[in-house]
C-alpha cells in the first residue's frame, strides 16, 4: 500500500483537523525542523498522536532535518520583493556566511523553491546588490539556491544532532536527510541515530541536486527510502529536465528494490483553491504507476486554505492508481509496480 503523507503546520496543528486528515486517508506526517527543534514542536506532536489515537491509527512521523540546505535567515517581517527593484544580499536578504564569498556578477539566486529569482548586479563589501527578476513575498527561513555553485556545508547542524537524540522520545519513525551529497552524509546521520537508541528509525535520503542524482547508486544501499524532492531538484537546472531526473531516480530504485517517495507541488494549486488541476491529479497517478512507495504534500496541508480537501484528493488519486495497477497487472499490461517496495 502506498503511504500518504501530509505536513504539519499552522493549517493543521489542531487535533480536530488532524483527525479529519487521517479520516481522509493520511497515513503519515512530516515535520519540518528547518524552522524549530523537536522540543518546540511538542504540542503539535501531541495533537498528532491524540488525533491518531482517536482514529485508531498508528501514524508515521517523519522529521525533516535542516542538513546542508541553504536558507534565508530570520526576517523582521515578510519582505516584498517587487520585480525590477534592487535588494542587498547579506543585509536585506540574510544568507549563510558561506554563500556571500561565492557570489559573482550575473549569478542567479533562487529563493523559496525557485518562486523568486534574483540576479547579482554588483558586489559589495558586505554582500551584493541583486536585481529582482521574479518577485513575490519572501518569508523567513525559505530555501535559497545558487545554480552552478557548490557551497559546502556540514551534513548536520548542532540542532540536527539534538533533534536526532530526541527523535525516538517523540515517536519519530523516520528521518529525512536533505541535500544528500554522498553515502558519508547518510552514514553520519545513521551513526548519531544509533548512538541515540534510534536503530529502528528509518532513514530517508532526499535527492535535491545533481550531485545526489549522480551518486544515487552509492546512496541507495545506505538509505531505507529515497525521496525525489522536486523543489530544489528543479532548481538544479532547466525545469524541463526535472521529469527525466524523476524517471531516472524511480528506475534506479526499482532496479535496486529500494522504495522511493515523490514530493513537492503535487497539489500546489490547492494551497489556494478547493480543487486541484487535472495535471496535478495526473502527476500523482503517474508517480504511483512509476512505483512510488510514498507520496507527500507539504504546503498544501501545512499552510494551505484547504488541507483536508487536499488530502482527500491525494488519497483518492493514490488509491485509484493502485486499483488501476492491479487491474492492468491482472490483464497482463506492462506498467511499473511499486507494490513490493511499499511499507506494510
Amino acid at each position: 500500500m502506498v503511504q500518504i503523507y501530509g505536513t504539519l503546520g499552522p493549517a493543521c496543528s489542531d487535533t480536530k483537523t488532524l483527525e479529519a486528515l487521517f479520516q481522509a486517508g493520511m497515513t503519515g506526517v512530516r515535520l519540518n525542523l528547518s524552522h524549530a527543534g523537536l522540543d518546540r514542536a511538542a504540542e503539535q506532536i501531541e495533537h498528532l498522536h491524540a488525533a491518531a489515537r482517536s482514529c485508531g491509527v498508528t501514524p508515521r512521523l517523519l522529521i525533516d532535518m535542516q542538513g546542508p540546505e541553504l536558507r534565508v535567515g530570520a526576517l523582521p517581517a515578510p519582505l516584498e520583493l517587487a520585480e525590477g527593484t534592487s535588494v542587498r544580499l547579506g543585509r536585506d536578504v540574510p544568507l549563510p556566511a558561506a554563500v556571500l564569498p561565492r557570489l559573482t556578477p550575473g549569478q542567479p539566486v533562487l529563493l523559496d523553491d525557485g518562486k523568486l529569482l534574483l540576479r547579482v548586479a554588483e558586489l559589495l563589501p558586505d554582500g551584493a546588490l541583486a536585481r529582482v527578476e521574479r518577485g513575490g513575498v519572501l518569508q523567513s527561513r525559505k530555501s535559497a539556491a545558487l545554480p552552478g555553485v557548490d557551497v559546502h556545508l556540514p551534513a548536520m547542524t548542532d540542532s540536527d544532532r539534538k533533534n536526532l537524540y530526541l527523535a525516538k522520545d517523540y515517536g519519530a519513525t523516520g528521518v529525512m536527510q536533505p541535500f544528500v551529497r554522498g553515502r558519508e552524509d547518510l552514514e553520519a546521520v545513521r551513526g548519531v541515530l544509533n548512538a541515540a537508541g534510534g536503530e529502528g528509525i528509518r532513514l530517508f535520503a532526499k535527492i535535491e541536486n545533481l550531485e545526489g542524482v549522480e551518486k544515487l547508486v552509492d546512496l541507495i544501499p545506505a538509505a531505507d527510502e529515497i525521496v525525489v524532492a522536486r523543489g530544489d531538484l528543479g532548481n538544479s537546472g532547466p525545469l524541463w529536465k526535472l521529469p527525466a531526473l524523476q524517471k531516472r531516480i524511480a528506475a534506479a530504485c526499482r532496479e535496486a528494490g529500494r522504495p522511493f517517495m515523490v514530493v513537492t507541488q503535487m497539489l500546489a494549486s490547492m494551497e489556494q483553491n478547493p480543487i486541484p488541476t487535472r495535471a496535478e491529479v495526473s502527476d500523482i497517478f503517474n508517480a504511483v504507476l512509476d512505483g512510488a512507495a510514498s507520496v507527500m504534500v507539504t504546503g498544501e496541508t501545512a499552510v494551505g486554505k484547504h488541507p483536508v480537501e487536499a488530502m482527500r484528493y491525494l488519497a483518492h488519486t493514490v488509491r485509484e492508481a493502485e486499483a488501476y495497477r492491479r487491474e492492468a497487472s491482472a490483464a497482463g499490461g506492462f506498467i511499473a509496480s511499486g507494490a513490493d517496495f511499499a511499507h506494510t
